[in-house]
């Protein structure tokens, strides 16, 4: 087979979701709605948390952060994906490319790191409330946040700086809306068995890894939940942590099941990818928002007073 060196390729060419016309205007629609939606609900959380003084406590502090990275993890995807839409090339530099996948495993990465340090929020919150402010130190939240980032883009630059060094072949057809490292490896001339090993061992210490930790403190707070003898203490012990469990089991399960199956371009690997990377970021700031109480009192409050500013 013909071989092209790195910089003899170009240009990938991004497949997407679809090569119907009508389809892809319907799909271009529906997307930019939600990537408009996403940020406008996770500015809104970032305004709120950092506005209203009730809400100046590490969770909301973590929460801020969660916000951020949903902005950050749907913009490096979503605003290519809808150019691709409605362009006929789909194509994508080579280099750029490079770039999307380093900030989708980076930002992907800390996530899964800051919903473990959540996790680890709520298990002090539940199994320790006397101590909780004394733990939960300011000091500690920031540099817990700068850790997540730390690993993460630590993490992806090994990955990518890995990946530099890879031959393509003629074939430059990435099967996918986006572009990720497994979906590169396969159009790769060179031999990939070292990226792959390096990116399976990455994926199971960074997400396997933070997904025990948040398994191991539900354990804890699960059975301190319990061990609560009035049935409104458990009801209020649980809701102070449903919003993040509901939001770990939409980024994990769509996360996971999108790197279990082979990088085929198959409509149920689209499905899951597209739920983990487009549709869970916007649905962040609904969670918060519709099952948080103190959230929810704090949407009302700026609204309120942003209504009497006006009158």
């Amino acid at each position: 087979m013909a071989m092209k060196n790195y910089s003899a390729i170009r240009e990938f060419i991004l497949l997407g979701l679809s090569i119907d016309p009508n389809i892809q205007d319907t799909l271009f629609v529906l997307f930019l709605l939600i990537y408009l939606f996403t940020l406008m609900g996770n500015f809104l959380m970032l305004l709120v948390t950092r506005a209203d003084s009730h809400l100046h406590m590490p969770m909301y502090f973590f929460l801020r952060q969660l916000s951020f990275l949903d902005l950050c993890h749907s913009s490096v995807t979503v605003p290519k994906m809808l150019e691709n839409l409605l362009s006929e090339s789909k194509t994508i530099f080579v280099e750029s490319c490079l770039a999307q996948a380093f900030f989708v495993f980076a930002t992907g990465g800390t996530e899964a790191c800051l919903l473990a340090v959540m996790a680890y929020d709520r298990y002090v919150a539940i199994t320790s409330p006397l101590l909780y402010g004394q733990v939960m130190s300011n000091q500690l939240c920031v540099g817990m946040v700068w850790g997540s980032w730390g690993l993460a883009f630590a993490d992806a630059l090994i990955n990518i700086l890995l990946a530099l060094n890879l031959d393509y072949c003629e074939d430059q057809t990435v099967p996918h809306f986006s572009c990720e490292l497994s979906s590169l490896f396969p159009l790769s001339c060179s031999d990939t068995s070292t990226n792959f090993t390096l990116l399976l061992c990455s994926s199971v210490l960074h997400f396997f890894g933070t997904f025990l930790m948040i398994v191991f403190s539900y354990a804890r707070i699960f059975s301190t939940i319990l061990s609560i003898s009035s049935t409104s203490g458990r009801g209020k012990a649980f809701s102070t942590c449903s919003s993040h469990l509901t939001t770990v089991t939409s980024f994990y399960g769509s996360g996971f099941l999108s790197y279990l199956l082979p990088t085929s371009g198959s409509p149920l690997e689209m499905m899951f990818s597209l739920q983990y990377s487009v549709v869970t970021p916007m649905l962040n700031p609904l969670i918060y928002s519709l099952q948080n109480k103190e959230v929810k009192a704090a949407v009302g409050r700026m609204f309120r007073k942003y209504f009497h500013s006006f009158m």
